[in-house]
């Protein structure tokens, strides 16, 4: 059953993952037509739902334990986020919001390259390589900050309507991430084999080369939207896994209903306020706390997910214990995706 719940969450994850890029590359419309019904649906669940999902969570004992022990990160900044953002929001016009937009995206994805590089970790420890090296993780980040800059200098990829006159920066930004993924490369080269399994190969160059898109392609959904479904996607799938674990009391098959029921009914009402930044003063005020929600979710998920914290650490490893082997009492705790993740 280990073996098996690992290779579902190995192959799972690389097929999502480069099958997201592929399918809205073909899917991609041309110019500034809008997406078809296909693209809508794989976006609506890649982004709305696998934001929602997060609130799964706390239907969690433990983690509103964890969650009350800790308001600062799990409550407060939840709160303050939501309510700032519908604040600015409602208050800049439309034209002026792009600007803090533009933060939001910054942010955002450098939370899926976080999740990237985690991923690459949990790929390492399961599989016997290790957790990602420091001049491999020095390469995934790099890489993700080219990416990053890339979409910055060009708004227009990010269907942001500003002239920022910085897309000669794009050139430069598209040559550091080429080097960034080549030192990745080489440095990846320099593992001794029996610390280079394939499988770690395949999740650490998916993670090294995730922007790629963004210097490959003019279209917003070809360059980007890919990118969003299968961070998604990725998301969806090993959070699914954690609410299926077996676990004392509520059964595996009833937390996953919980799961599908908060992520479904919570992505449609993101998915609604996702479109109304164009309308009046309230409006924009829910469009603004919509974006906080998404912020608030990277906050929750980077307190969840950090491996380095005991809480993190022991929940994940009992419902994932084919990812998160349990480390030698006698050795040092550490030794663990903890320092990667």
């Amino acid at each position: 059953m280990t073996g098996s719940l690992r290779r579902v969450w190995l192959l799972g994850t690389i097929a999502l993952t480069v099958g997201a890029v592929a399918v809205t590359v073909a899917l991609a419309p041309a110019g500034d037509a809008p997406p078809g019904r296909a693209l809508q649906w794989l976006l609506f669940v890649g982004s709305s739902v696998h934001v929602a999902a997060t609130g799964w969570f706390f239907s969690v004992p433990e983690v509103r334990r964890h969650a009350a022990a800790h308001p600062g990160r799990y409550v407060w900044a939840p709160i303050g986020l939501v309510v700032g953002t519908a604040a600015v929001a409602a208050v800049l016009p439309e034209r002026l919001f792009i600007w803090p937009l533009l933060a939001f995206f910054a942010w955002q994805f450098f939370h899926f390259q976080k999740q990237n590089l985690g991923l690459a970790a949990l790929a390492g420890v399961a599989h016997g390589a290790g957790s990602v090296r420091p001049r491999e993780r020095l390469a995934i980040v790099a890489a993700g900050g080219a990416g990053i800059a890339g979409l910055l200098v060009r708004p227009d990829l990010l269907q942001l309507a500003v002239d920022l006159r910085t897309g000669w920066l794009f050139p430069v930004a598209g040559a550091a991430f080429v080097l960034a993924a080549g030192a990745g490369m080489v440095v990846l080269r320099e593992r001794p084999p029996a610390a280079r399994p394939v499988q770690y190969v395949a999740v650490y160059l998916i993670s090294l080369l995730f922007f790629g898109p963004v210097f490959l392609f003019d279209s917003p959904y070809a360059a980007v939207a890919g990118l969003t479904i299968a961070h998604g996607y990725q998301y969806l799938l090993i959070v699914g896994l954690v609410a299926g674990a077996p676990r004392p009391g509520l059964g595996p098959v009833v937390s996953l209903a919980v799961l599908v029921n908060v992520a479904l009914l919570g992505g449609l009402a993101l998915n609604t306020a996702s479109h109304l930044h164009g309308g009046g003063i309230a409006a924009r005020a829910v469009f603004g706390a919509y974006t906080g929600l998404l912020m608030a979710h990277f906050v929750v998920d980077a307190g969840l997910w950090r491996l380095r914290d005991a809480f993190p650490r022991r929940f994940l490893t009992e419902r994932l214990p084919y990812l998160l082997p349990r480390p030698d009492p006698a050795g040092d705790p550490m030794a663990s995706p903890a320092r990667s993740a």
